[in-house]
């Protein structure tokens, strides 16, 4: 039985998840525990960094790592695996020669000290942090330049998509869309909407709405005052909102061969944290409100309120992952030596804006540490009642995620599964039920890393309960990854019952 001042896993379990995965393999997981649900029909498609090192020089950080497709097909009860690295420039480049070719955003420097390294400013698209499938286009993000495409079924690499000319060569285009389900701004038709920005002294952010045919139907670019850092966004019906993180760069270190571009960025705590409310209508201003220092990468949901007063604004919740700094890895140290106990965990925050009075009022929502947050995709932009988020085992202090917690946010009231000791948990994926009609009412679907078995499990959850439904075990481990989707299509390898690893 774990204690509340007991460890809840082991380091060294830990540490082995982030060992590098270089297999590619296809086949069908016939080891489980429970049963798949009948109902449960479609893709579940992750992205994260497979590679940790070239030729066994070390990554210097998990998101400089080459991202690794893994595929899960779900059809009559049966689920088949088949994972794909994404053949960037850069990975075909660095695996002819054996070597690091390329720095890393977060510190990943090419052999030969700072005089190896100095003025060279090119990055390597390493698309590694999420997957997209829209308008039969199957796309790997990464946030600093243009997707790659893949195939669904095989997830061979077609190569970069520049969305019809919409991107030029190298542009940055967002590793976080969102999807609006259907609102009276696109008349009820789904609509993806996605980002890039352009940083510098000044910031531009440019927004993107594709239909479901994948034709841009809106596009507008707004400037923003300073640097920005903004991985992810929120949406809302009306509303597309930004949180400018206080961070400066200092380019310096980085041009001169010293760190990566991530390395120089400098949390500044006495600076706010800026609120950019620019809406879906480009026709009408931006605003920008302000609120404490803290740091976000992600953003569960958000929503909007009625006010009480006609003919104003409404009033924005945004429910998000806030630290009180950002976490740096420095130069000389090593990435799974993280002393956690130093460090302040993730937790979900709610922040209203009153548009009318330029304010933000925020409250912690719960004392966990957190990270992941999810969601039935049918109620992005609208007033969720649950969220699920990848959770330290313990109620409060910072740990790796080892379990799923579901929030209840009209009541308070919570559910959790534990994967601890020996498991560590990613990105949780809601898929609701084809027949059902409440909110919570579908699966969550985590992949997770078993430090006792060193192989990776995909466990299917109960969205109401959080009970497992079913386990299967996979032949082998995946690195931690980043983000994931599931598509109700159905993606499947002929033959995939014969292949072995």
């Amino acid at each position: 039985m774990l204690t509340q001042t007991s460890p809840s896993y082991r380091r060294e379990d830990w540490k082995r998840g982030y060992e590098s995965q270089p297999q590619e393999v296809d086949y069908v997981l016939t080891d489980r525990e429970g049963v798949v649900p009948a109902a449960l029909e479609g893709t579940l498609f992750r992205n994260g960094p497979g590679l940790l090192d070239i030729q066994g020089q070390r990554i210097h950080h998990p998101f400089d790592g080459d991202g690794m497709i893994c595929r899960f097909t779900f059809h009559q009860g049966q689920v088949e695996f088949c994972n794909r690295y994404v053949q960037t420039a850069g990975y075909v480049a660095e695996q002819a020669a054996g070597k690091i070719l390329y720095r890393g955003v977060f510190g990943t420097q090419k052999p030969g000290g700072w005089l190896a390294n100095i003025f060279d400013l090119k990055a390597k698209n390493i698309a590694n942090t999420n997957i997209l499938y829209w308008n039969d286009r199957l796309l790997a993000l990464w946030e600093g330049a243009e997707p790659y495409r893949l195939d669904p079924v095989t997830l061979e690499t077609l190569g970069l998509d520049r969305l019809d000319g919409l991107l030029k060569e190298g542009q940055a285009f967002s590793a976080h869309p969102r999807i609006d389900p259907g609102s009276p701004l696109t008349q009820g038709e789904p609509r993806l909407v996605t980002f890039s920005v352009n940083p510098g002294l000044s910031s531009t952010i440019t927004i993107y709405e594709f239909d479901e045919a994948g034709k841009v139907v809106q596009q507008q670019t707004r400037s923003i005052p300073g640097f920005a850092f903004l991985h992810d966004f929120a949406l809302t019906e009306q509303y597309c909102i930004f949180f400018q993180n206080p961070v400066a760069l200092n380019p310096v270190p980085f041009i001169l061969g010293l760190k990566g571009a991530g390395q120089c960025l400098q949390f500044q705590p006495d600076r706010p944290t800026q609120a950019i409310v620019i809406p879906r209508d480009p026709s009408k201003p931006m605003q920008v409100l302000e609120t404490d220092a803290c740091f976000v990468f992600h953003h569960a949901n958000a929503f909007e309120e009625a006010s009480d007063i006609a003919g104003d604004p409404p009033i924005i919740k945004v429910d998000s992952i806030c630290y009180d700094c950002l976490p740096v890895i420095n130069p000389g140290t090593d990435y799974v030596d993280v002393d956690f106990d130093t460090l302040s965990p993730g937790q979900l925050w709610r922040s209203t804006l009153d548009l009318k009075h330029q304010t933000i009022q925020r409250q912690r929502l719960n004392d966990r540490c957190v990270e992941f947050p999810t969601l039935n995709p049918g109620v992005v932009g609208r007033q969720a009642r649950y969220v699920y988020l990848g959770a330290a085992h313990h109620p409060q202090g910072n740990a790796p995620i080892q379990g799923i917690l579901k929030l209840d946010l009209e009541t308070g009231d919570q559910k959790f599964h534990s994967f601890a000791p020996r498991s560590f948990a990613n990105e949780p994926i809601f898929v609701p039920h084809p027949q059902g009609g409440a909110e919570d009412e579908g699966w969550i679907l985590v992949l997770t890393y078993n430090g006792e078995r060193h192989c990776s499990d995909l466990v299917i959850l109960n969205a109401q309960s959080l009970e497992p439904e079913a386990t299967l075990h996979l032949q082998h481990h995946i690195p931690y990854g980043l983000h994931g989707s599931f598509v109700p299509q159905i993606f499947t390898t002929p033959g995939a019952n014969s292949v072995e690893v």
